[in-house]
């Protein structure tokens, strides 16, 4: 496993971080299962074997991240498992919560640079998103996608 400068890996988390062989994870990349300021442990992430996150990622894994062998994050890719809650207008936004979610991505997959994977998504194997996408639907396996919000251009 390499973990280059100024990467954070935040192990606190129901069920830990686990990551296969060969992984890389680049330089100023953020994994963060559980909040700085207080609330519940996140559940956790768990990495495939030879995996690579590119510089500048960010992973919140408050929610199930699954991600699985041979994927390549480009840089600046974000994952998210959680959104806040905002129904009650007469609430504060802060105070409504959060709720976690899953987010899995399957194996052989590619996500470009700057694309955003919001909670509750399934990637499946062999699938493409363009740079800058912002997945936010299942994308069936050999997917090519891209946009915002992303669409299925195409099958590999």
């Amino acid at each position: 496993m390499v973990i280059e400068d100024f990467a954070e890996v935040q192990g606190l988390s129901v069920n830990g971080i686990t990551f296969g062989a060969d992984v890389s994870i680049g330089r100023g990349t953020q994994i963060r299962p559980s909040s700085y300021y207080g609330g519940e442990a996140g559940i956790g992430l768990q990495v495939g074997d030879r995996t690579s996150f590119g510089t500048g990622c960010f992973i919140g894994c408050s929610g199930d991240i699954r991600i699985g062998n041979d994927v390549m994050l480009g840089p600046g890719v974000k994952l998210f498992s959680e959104n806040h809650v905002f129904e009650d207008i007469e609430t504060t936004i802060k105070s409504q919560g959060v709720k976690r979610e899953f987010l899995t991505i399957g194996d052989d997959v590619w996500i470009g640079s700057g694309a955003t994977i919001t909670a509750g998504v399934s990637i499946g194997s062999g699938s493409v998103i363009a740079a800058g996408s912002v997945v936010t639907r299942d994308l069936p396996s050999n997917s090519v996608a891209a946009g915002v919000p992303a669409k299925v251009l195409r099958t590999r």
